[in-house]
C-alpha cells in the first residue's frame, strides 16, 4: 500500500482582546464550511512565515508578522496526512476582507466549542487548551 502524501500546513493564532480569528471554509473547499485557524499550504521551498504571510493577505487581505511556533500535530485525513504547524501571530493592519474564505470571527476559547472546526485544527486547539 503506498505511503499517504503528508501536506505541511501552518495557521495563525492571533488574539486581540481575549478573542481569537478563526475563518470559516468556502463551501467549495476541501472541508467545507468548516471553521480553522487561518492560514493554509506551504508551497515548495516557501518558510512557514512566508506562507503564513502570504495566506493570511489572500484570504483575508492584512498583513501578519510571524512569531514563534506553539504547537504542531499530524492528522490523518482518509488520502493524505496534515502536519499543521501553529505559530503566534500578530496583525500589521486592523481592516479585515473576506476574500478567499467564507467568513471570519473573532471568539472566546470558550467559544470554539461552538465552531465545528477541521479535525486537525481541532486536534491542535485541544492540545493548545490542554483537553
Amino acid at each position: 500500500m503506498p505511503l499517504a502524501k503528508t501536506i505541511r500546513v501552518v495557521a495563525s493564532v492571533v488574539e486581540r482582546d481575549g478573542k481569537y480569528l478563526i475563518t470559516q471554509r468556502r463551501p467549495s473547499a476541501v472541508l467545507p464550511l468548516m471553521w480553522e485557524f487561518p492560514g493554509g499550504r506551504v508551497e515548495g521551498n516557501e518558510t512557514d512565515a512566508d506562507a503564513l504571510k502570504r495566506e493570511v493577505l489572500h484570504r483575508l487581505g492584512a498583513s501578519i508578522e510571524c512569531g514563534k511556533l506553539i504547537s504542531f500535530v499530524s492528522h490523518p485525513y482518509e488520502h493524505y496526512t496534515v502536519d499543521l504547524f501553529l505559530y503566534e501571530c500578530r496583525l500589521l493592519t486592523d481592516k479585515l476582507e473576506v476574500l478567499a474564505v467564507h467568513d471570519y470571527r473573532w471568539v472566546s476559547s470558550q467559544q470554539f466549542e461552538e465552531y465545528p472546526f477541521t479535525p486537525a485544527d481541532e486536534a491542535s486547539m485541544n492540545k493548545l487548551l490542554g483537553v
